[in-house]
């Protein structure tokens, strides 16, 4: 790979470094987490039981820089607690110690529904995904609260729940590293580059000297931010800081990979493996013949890629590398490791992926897998996932002409099904606690107004942190998620939060409510989509959602949407309502002989006269046939039938430009 680390061995670590550690007795670290006495902030202006002061106290007590402790914290979760809920890789606390077993059995395995990934009705292929796993088998990496216990002799239970016990933990763990890399308990944060390298448990160099790249990233620039409990936190920068970047040298970690060995398509500043997936014949039970996981193409040469789509895996790091390399399971370009954001490569950019549902996305669009396999999807992301991901989708984005914005950036939960049949088994993953705010703000193009409040379109933008609005079914009780914040707004059918919620009749055909449940995106709007206003009220804004008004609350002092400009598209005038699609096939008369036409089938949605949605791109009817394993019998079919992609609900949809009028929303 370039730009990889050279890994020259080391002398092993001194024996002693364990022993002394473990013989701090329970006591003595049960006395660091007791609260001070109630007088006055320190000299520094920390607030005695501070979440600050909890960092101050754990880097006394074993020798860490706090600024060493609180970069690492911040690239694992940017020092929000999450109120003890486990992350989607099964960690807890500031610090991100992992029990992945404890999670595990709290959080039954969750499926985000039982599409089709390849999503192509002439050839489907159906996926069976029971990748929950096996708490006997879990590596090291997903069990350093165990590990964090064993040295602090705290409570493993305190250390998932307590913030100041976590941030102990925390440090002890960096101690323990400093040490058995025969190193001093130095205060100077240049000398622990090591330490915090092998933190998130890479195993591998590259993965490991990312991720403290980015940390001592974090401690020359600084940061600081109101966390999740209400805590202010400050890291002062020191610009001129030069970590010793030779202590990532040692036996213990792996050497790199060069990258030679693959096609990988990654930008130099992440690690990045190569690990393929099988394009492979196999025979079905019935002895009939078939292939997988991924078909082979030619992209960008036979078709424009347009869409960037974010998923999780609903599995561990080891159990996705095992299933991707499958050939009878599906596919999907890249996987993102949460502890550290390392990415392995699965599929070149220039074939095609099964992993969206609809095979209209799968031939445009290139797939990012990030490691979650918790059922809770209140579950957060690591920073440092969120990082990589984004320099990842920067880079994509840059070499394929993809516009930074969230009609080609999609989650899986916004891609359309493709027939009407198909829409309630959509997946619904990353789910409304992923960030979208905040990943645009790492791809640099955060969402910001840019029309006048009273504009026709509008941008969902609600304070992630702020916004929390109540979810359930996060497990199997009933009742409801624990409070989290969230970058999706709920939509009623009147401007009351009192009114039901607006229905959706491709999820619910028979006519039931929409319902608050986690994974129900029947009546939801997402950060950074568009719509058009159909009404304003007070402190409530409609807007047009699934052919209907969708109200939700946005007063002026705390905006859940902010004005924008765009075009929006109409029915054409005479009009009374135009069919939507999920896919954007060509004509009938545009298929060559010998391959069947594929049907262009209405999705149980109408977009009425009056109405108006955000445009977002525009195409041409495109079909990519691949049924057979030679890639020589692949064709793109090409029609003339002209599409519009529009935000039609949570999920986008297409309509004939033949149908509709665009026009610039009015501001």
């Amino acid at each position: 790979m370039p730009g990889a680390v050279p890994v020259r061995p080391s002398a092993s670590p001194p024996g002693s470094a364990r022993r002394r550690l473990r013989a701090l007795t329970a006591a003595s670290v049960a006395a660091l987490l007791l609260p001070l006495l109630p007088a006055t902030a320190d000299a520094g202006g920390r607030e005695p039981d501070s979440l600050q002061e909890a960092f101050a106290r754990a880097a006394d007590r074993y020798q860490v820089p706090e600024s060493v402790l609180l970069g690492v914290s911040y690239l694992q979760s940017r020092w929000d607690g999450h109120r003890g809920a486990p992350s989607v890789s099964g960690g807890y606390g500031p610090m991100h110690l992992t029990d992945a077993r404890t999670a595990l059995a709290e959080d039954p395995h969750h499926s985000h529904g039982t599409e089709d990934a390849r999503g192509d009705t002439a050839r489907a292929v159906r996926q069976v995904h029971d990748a929950v796993p096996d708490p006997a088998a879990l590596p090291a990496r997903l069990r350093t609260l165990e590990r964090a216990a064993e040295l602090t002799g705290l409570d493993e239970e305190e250390l998932r729940r307590d913030p100041a016990a976590n941030v102990a933990g925390g440090a002890a763990l960096l101690a323990a590293a400093q040490k058995e890399l025969g190193l001093p308990l130095s205060d100077d944060p240049a000398q622990w580059y090591g330490a915090v390298a092998r933190y998130p448990g890479s195993g591998d160099a590259r993965a490991a000297g990312v991720f403290a790249d980015e940390v001592f990233d974090v401690l020359r620039e600084g940061e600081r931010r109101t966390t999740d409990s209400g805590q202010r936190v400050v890291l002062e920068g020191a610009p001129d800081l030069a970590p010793d970047t030779a202590q990532l040298d040692g036996p213990d970690l792996r050497p790199a990979s060069s990258g030679s060995d693959g096609p990988v398509e990654c930008p130099r500043s992440v690690s990045c493996e190569w690990l393929p997936a099988p394009y492979e014949e196999y025979t079905n039970p019935d002895g009939s013949p078939n292939y997988g996981n991924h078909d082979k193409a030619d992209r960008p040469a036979s078709q424009k890629i347009d869409y960037i789509v974010v998923h999780d895996t609903e599995a561990t790091w080891d159990t996705t590398l095992r299933l991707v390399r499958n050939p009878k399971y599906v596919s999907w370009h890249y996987s993102l490791r949460a502890s550290d954001g390392h990415i392995a490569q699965h599929v070149p950019t220039r074939d095609v992926g099964w992993h969206a549902g609809n095979w209209y996305v799968n031939a445009k669009s290139i797939g990012l897998e990030h490691e979650g396999f918790l059922t809770a999807p209140d579950a957060w992301y690591t920073e440092a996932m969120y990082r990589t991901s984004a320099r990842l989708v920067r880079y994509l984005a840059h070499r394929h002409g993809i516009p930074l914005d969230r009609q080609h950036i999609i989650g899986h939960d916004n891609v359309p099904g493709v027939t009407s049949a198909n829409i309630p088994g959509m997946h619904t993953d990353p789910g409304p606690y992923w960030d979208w705010q905040h990943y645009f703000t790492l791809l640099g193009a955060p969402f910001h107004p840019t029309a006048a409040p009273d504009s026709e379109l509008v941008t969902i933008r609600p304070d992630y942190e702020e916004h929390r609005p109540v979810y359930t079914r996060c497990d199997g009780s009933g009742q409801p998620c624990p409070p989290h914040g969230s970058g999706a707004v709920r939509l009623h059918t009147g401007p009351s939060a009192d009114a039901p919620l607006v229905k959706d009749a491709g999820l619910r055909p028979g006519g039931g409510d929409s319902t608050t449940g986690v994974n129900d995106t029947g009546a939801r709007a997402s950060t950074g989509q568009r719509y058009a206003v159909a009404e304003r009220r007070g402190e409530w804004t409609a807007i047009w959602y699934l052919g209907q008004k969708a109200w939700f609350h946005n007063p002026a002092d705390a905006p859940t949407a902010v004005g924008s400009r765009g075009l929006v598209v109409t029915p054409r005038e005479g009009v009374e309502s135009v069919p939507v699609y999920g896919r954007a096939y060509p004509e009938a008369s545009a298929y060559p002989e010998g391959i069947p036409a594929q049907a262009i089938s209405p999705l149980p949605y109408k977009v009425e006269a009056g109405q108006a949605y955000a445009l977002g791109l525009r195409t041409k009817g495109e079909y990519y046939y691949a049924k057979t394993f030679d890639p020589a019998g692949h064709v793109v079919v090409r029609g003339e039938e002209e599409y519009y992609q529009i935000q039609l609900g949570h999920r986008v949809a297409f309509v004939k430009a033949a149908d509709v009028t665009v026009r610039p929303a009015r501001r």
